[in-house]
């Protein structure tokens, strides 16, 4: 064998807590002759190839003074470069130009390919343009709007007048285009990677055409995202309703609102609208809102709307829409009652739908599911080797940090030969109300349909004292552990910073950690975060009768 072939190697590292982390674990390895480095710093590993030249002891003494911990170092195999093809317009063309397509984009680059994305619509995608970045800014403006009427304390004057809508959806606007210049537009320049414009559909298993123009590449990533979707309601197309993007732009307050769907966007946008003034009626077909969290979170979170001025009607179905008079008519049936909600304004947020009509997937071979997602293994590779997908087109978990995760994961598999699987535990969602939704890991539910036998403990947040100093009690945090090894599966929280909180849990799921371990480990006292070591505590102790900071 040439001694100069190189093999591929993982080498764990600990101590890696970001990207820039990530970054200066990659300059070290490459420093010390690895090449075709890739780190992945939540999971704690760099994958590389490791010429023959070069020594562990080179490799493990670089990261060391990067400041960063090297463990163990697995050879896997000799390092087989990926067989691109051989003339092509690009290593890699990825369609689309969001959060999916920006790391893969600048992952590629940085390991020296050539890259384009093509993009028909406004670069950036949905989280910095009509997603995470804008709807976040009016939730915040509207929970402020809300505390200035409704404060808890004493001896401070409350009030809160009529809402500018129009004043604060042109100060959301401001903050969009800054932050799609920022953090996209200038990115391209500053890593030279191509931006074609216009609309992308695959001509055969290696090509796409571009508004005229056929573009090749060795390996293309898809990653179109996904958009609001709506269900067959007799008279819903014809009546017009707002999405999640077209709420965003409103520049008036409506007073009644009927949401349909009680999930992630549609409680956010709901809230929104109920803090500024409207009054806000929710409507879902499951049995209570937030249906995917803990139940205790969905009934603690139904009171707080309620106590709000929220109306929510579940297990509802709703028969018809129609509007007339400028206002519109919404027909429900609740059991065995049937009757009509009239409102201004109809915002549908029953979901989104992959983004794969009019590309023409059937001309490179992609499969598709019946929901128009790609079919991508575990790798992210579709039925074509050659094309991959990442993000929300391929129906995971709609997050930009997914989405992200999955276009540089992609990357890593399709040019860098790393071979990495997606894994997803411990992913952290919030739900952005007031207080927020949060969680990580199994609900019980899940835990126990996983064939694990679990033990919950329930803290309300009149036990936290953080909690009790900023006199808003409503809220909990639920965990999950396992019988026998207190390992924690899974935890839940509704509370004011509750993603924040969040991140703890992430890393003790993660890593294994039990909640004992949890309990024993510092919390800040007056900080919301200390409710995880209460909650943790709970399982073997009554809280209730522990002295502040008691261990």
């Amino acid at each position: 064998m040439d001694s100069n072939i190189p093999r591929t190697a993982v080498l764990e590292v600990g101590g890696m807590t970001c990207d820039d982390c990530a970054h200066h674990v990659t300059s070290a390895l490459e420093g010390s002759g690895a090449t075709q480095v890739s780190v992945a710093w939540s999971d704690g590993k760099a994958f590389f190839a490791w010429p023959s030249g070069v020594s562990e002891g080179d490799l493990r003494a670089a990261v060391v003074g990067a400041g960063y911990r090297p463990g163990k170092l697995q050879v896997e195999g000799i390092y087989e470069p990926p067989s691109l093809a051989g003339d092509t317009d690009y290593d890699l063309v990825v369609i689309g130009a969001g959060s999916a397509a920006f790391a893969a984009a600048i992952k590629a680059t940085e390991a020296g390919h050539s890259v384009a994305l093509v993009e028909h619509d406004v670069i950036g995608g949905t989280c910095v343009n009509i997603g995470c970045v804008p709807s976040k800014a009016l939730l915040r403006a509207g929970e402020l709007a809300w505390t200035a009427g409704h404060h808890p304390f004493a001896g401070i004057a409350t009030t809160s007048g009529p809402v500018d809508l129009a004043a604060v959806i042109a100060q959301k606007d401001e903050l969009v285009d800054t932050l799609r210049q920022v953090k996209y537009v200038d990115l391209v320049e500053d890593y030279g990677f191509t931006v074609l414009h216009g609309h992308a559909r695959f001509v055969g298993p290696d090509a796409i055409d571009v508004d005229g123009r056929r573009v090749s590449a060795g390996i293309f990533l898809v990653a179109t995202g996904a958009s609001p979707t709506a269900p067959p309601i007799a008279g819903l197309a014809e009546s017009g309703y707002l999405t999640s993007t077209t709420a965003l732009d409103l520049t008036r307050v409506p007073e009644r609102l009927v949401v349909i769907g009680a999930n992630a966007i549609g409680l956010e946008l709901g809230q929104f609208f109920l803090h500024v003034g409207t009054h806000v009626t929710f409507v879902d077909v499951a049995a209570r809102i937030a249906p995917f969290e803990e139940p205790e979170v969905s009934s603690a979170l139904a009171q707080v709307l309620a106590g709000q001025g929220a109306t929510i009607h579940t297990d509802a179905h709703v028969l018809g829409v129609r509007r007339s008079a400028g206002q519109v008519d919404v027909t429900i049936r609740v059991g065995d009652e049937q009757f009509d909600i009239t409102a201004d304004e109809l915002l549908v947020a029953t979901g989104r739908r992959p983004n794969t009509d009019g590309l023409d997937l059937d001309a490179a071979g992609v499969e598709i599911d019946g929901r128009g997602a790609l079919v991508v293994n575990e790798e992210l590779r579709t039925s074509n080797p050659r094309i991959f997908g990442a993000g929300d087109v391929t129906g995971a978990p709609q997050f930009v940090y997914v989405s992200a995760y999955e276009g540089a994961l992609a990357v890593d598999n399709a040019l860098l030969g790393v071979r990495r699987s997606v894994d997803f535990t411990g992913l952290p969602r919030v739900t952005f109300t007031a207080p927020q939704v949060a969680s990580a890991g199994l609900t019980e539910a899940q835990a126990r349909d996983a064939g694990y036998d679990v033990e919950t403990s329930l803290l309300p947040l009149s036990a936290v004292p953080r909690a009790l100093v900023n006199r808003d009690t409503q809220g909990l945090v639920k965990l999950v552990a396992e019988v026998g090894t207190g390992r924690l599966l899974g935890a839940s929280v509704l509370a004011d910073g509750a993603g924040d909180v969040i991140q703890s849990a992430v890393l003790a799921i993660r890593h294994g950690i039990t909640t004992s371990d949890l309990a024993a480990t510092f919390h800040p006292y007056l900080t919301m975060v200390e409710a995880l070591k209460l909650a943790s505590q709970t399982f073997t102790r009554d809280v209730e009768k522990l002295s502040c900071c008691a261990a």
